[in-house]
Formats: structure tokens, C-alpha cells, sequence
């Protein structure tokens, strides 16, 4: 049983509308599905991706009323979207510096070109070349962004935490990733990155399917809020969603059983150094109740809660 890479990164927003325009005007994502967190219905949860939600490609946010995040360890700490090649980066440096976002130099990190930079709430971001390896993504052809440039998904996911042996001990024996190498955190070369590999092989799958874990005993404990990251998600192929449930009970870790959101299913457990991790599955998909020329158009809602759309939107904020 293995993973197959990156499905997704929820993160938190306290500014929903502007959250919005940033993601579509700025970084050129497409807003594929305009929801609700199905557990606080009174937040929008907005997914954007590629043209059709393709799993890998989603960045999403919860919209909470809070407090900017306090960093820390026991955390997810950057999210890097993958580009490929140096004429990318050097376009994506440019047209930040345009819209007035604040970004690092393109450097070398762990062997990849990258260019850090952060959204308007705080939200820690990185361009990375990851050499066209990963599914192609499927351009969205009303982006600002040219469609060589566009964001080809998500990975590697950098999370912070105070003790490896914790993390690794259930990131290898009960998520199957396999260590592969480790790197002096950019930030503090006395922290040690460990990085772990998702998919079958013995050769590296890419970007997309690599978890990074920075060991920083140090830091204090993260305060989660807006600019904070919520959960990471990985991709289970859809046939074997069952076998991961049994998987995570026979290891005896707490987990949240299964959970169908409509557009895919999901597992959560949280790992002993608390950073919250998701199972999902590929499919359904985001056009199992939308055009995929109108994704993301208007609110919609997981059939449970269909019931309950005049109360739900009457609850959120314009966005548009």
C-alpha cells in the first residue's frame, strides 16, 4: 500500500474576499468549488486548482473569523507550488514585485530552484522547480497567468515538529514513505530537514510526493489562525480507501474513521507531534455535481446539507 503524492492543503483565511483575489487574480488559480466547511457551515471553503480540480493541484481555505497565526513548531510551515524551470521562477519573481508581494531571491534549496514569498495574511508560500515530473496539470485557459507559467500543483509540504522519532515512527511504519535524504533547514542550519518519499520505486517520484520534516526543538508550539495551515493531505487511490481505514486501526492510531466529502473521502489522524494529516481518495471529483465550465461559480453544498442552502448562504459574505 502506498501513497501516491500531495492531494491537497487546507489553510485558514481571515480575509475570505481578499483571499480570493489573490489566489485567481494574483497566482492565477482557478477557483474550482465554492463550499462550505461541512463541519462550520457558517465558513465558506474555497478549493482552488488547475482547469478541473485534478488532485494534487488544490490549495483550500477555511474562512475563520481569528486571530493571525503565532508561528511554531508542531506545524505546516511552507507550501511549495510547483513551476517548471528557471524562466518560471524569474516570471513569477517579476509579476510578485508587480502586485506588490514581498518575495526572497530565487535560490537553491535541497537541490531545487525555489522563491519564497508569502500572501497578504502571512500565508508562507515557495515556487518550486520541480522539473516537470508529477501529472500534468490541465491549464486553465482564462488565467491571467500564461499557461507555461501556470502552477502545476502542490509539493513538497514542510512541517515543523520538536522530535523526529515520533513523526517518522508513523510517516514510515503506517504511511509507507521511505526517508531519502536530509538537508539543513534554510532558515536555521542547526535545524536538520528530513525529507520522506510518497509512491512506489526506489527512485525519487518528484516534488509532488515528498513530505519534509524539520526537526526545531527550540521553537515554541504554533498557535493556529489565519496564515496558519489547517491539515495536508495525501492521495489514496480510490479502490484502496478501506484498506487505509483498517490500516490505521490495526496500527492502533486515533483517527476519525471514514469520512465522505462528497467530492472525494477522507481520513484524518494527527500525528504524536500534533500536525494533522488527511487521507483522500482521487475521486469522485469536483464535476460530479458541477459543469466543469462553471466550477466554482456559485456555493454548493454536499447533498446532506442541501436541506439547509437558504440558512448556509444567507450565513456567508460576498466574495465577487
Amino acid at each position: 500500500m502506498d501513497l501516491l503524492g500531495i492531494h491537497h492543503l487546507t489553510a485558514v483565511s481571515s480575509s475570505i474576499r481578499e483571499n480570493f483575489r489573490f489566489y485567481t487574480t494574483v497566482l492565477g488559480m482557478r477557483l474550482v468549488k465554492r463550499s462550505v466547511n461541512q463541519d462550520d457551515v457558517t465558513a465558506y471553503h474555497l478549493f482552488y486548482a488547475d482547469a478541473i480540480g485534478t488532485p494534487g493541484t488544490d490549495l483550500t481555505f477555511f474562512d475563520w473569523s481569528v486571530p493571525r497565526e503565532r508561528r511554531g513548531t508542531r506545524s505546516i510551515t511552507r507550501t511549495f507550488l510547483r513551476v517548471t524551470g528557471e524562466a518560471s521562477l524569474a516570471y513569477w519573481a517579476d509579476r510578485l514585485t508587480e502586485h506588490g508581494i514581498a518575495h526572497g531571491e530565487i535560490a537553491s534549496r535541497d537541490g531545487r530552484l525555489t522563491l519564497e514569498f508569502e500572501d497578504r495574511e502571512g500565508q508562507r508560500l515557495a515556487f518550486v522547480d520541480d522539473g516537470g515530473r508529477g501529472d500534468a496539470p490541465v491549464p486553465w485557459t482564462a488565467s491571467p497567468v500564461p499557461e507555461e507559467h501556470q502552477v502545476r500543483g502542490l509539493g513538497p509540504i514542510l512541517i515543523s515538529v520538536p522530535k523526529l522519532q515520533p513523526t517518522e515512527q508513523v510517516v514510515t511504519r503506517v504511511l509507507n514513505m521511505r526517508p531519502l535524504r536530509e538537508y539543513p533547514h534554510p532558515e536555521n542550519a542547526k535545524h536538520t530537514v528530513h525529507v520522506f518519499e510518497m509512491g512506489a520505486g526506489g527512485v525519487s517520484a518528484g516534488a509532488h510526493a515528498e513530505l519534509h520534516v524539520a526537526v526545531q526543538p527550540d521553537l515554541p508550539a504554533a498557535s493556529p489562525g489565519a496564515g496558519g495551515v489547517h491539515h495536508v493531505a495525501f492521495r489514496v487511490p480510490d479502490d484502496a480507501y478501506h484498506a487505509w481505514a483498517e490500516r490505521l486501526n490495526e496500527f492502533g492510531l486515533p483517527n476519525s474513521g471514514e469520512v465522505d466529502r462528497y467530492w472525494f473521502r477522507s481520513l484524518y489522524v494527527r500525528e504524536p507531534n500534533g500536525v494533522l494529516f488527511e487521507l483522500a481518495t482521487d475521486g469522485p471529483g469536483f464535476g460530479v455535481d458541477e459543469d466543469v465550465a462553471t466550477l466554482g461559480e456559485k456555493v454548493v453544498l454536499a447533498p446532506f446539507l442541501e436541506p439547509r442552502r437558504a440558512q448556509i448562504l444567507a450565513g456567508l459574505k460576498p466574495i465577487d
